[in-house]
């Protein structure tokens, strides 16, 4: 019954990992697109010193 209980703990621990990993690629897909999106935008503007977008 114990084995029972810990390998149905351990299917869930790897099942919120695999479902937080697939969350994390969302996140990250969707920053990369802004990111690139930024250097469109950058061309585009008039910009201020070597047309940056961001302020640092």
């Amino acid at each position: 019954m114990t084995v029972l209980i810990l390998l149905l703990l351990l299917a869930l621990i790897l099942g919120g990992a695999g479902f937080a990993l697939r969350v994390l690629w969302w996140i990250a897909v969707v920053v990369a697109v802004l990111w690139l999106l930024g250097f469109v935008f950058r061309s585009a503007g008039t910009g201020g010193a070597k047309g940056r977008w961001y302020r640092w």
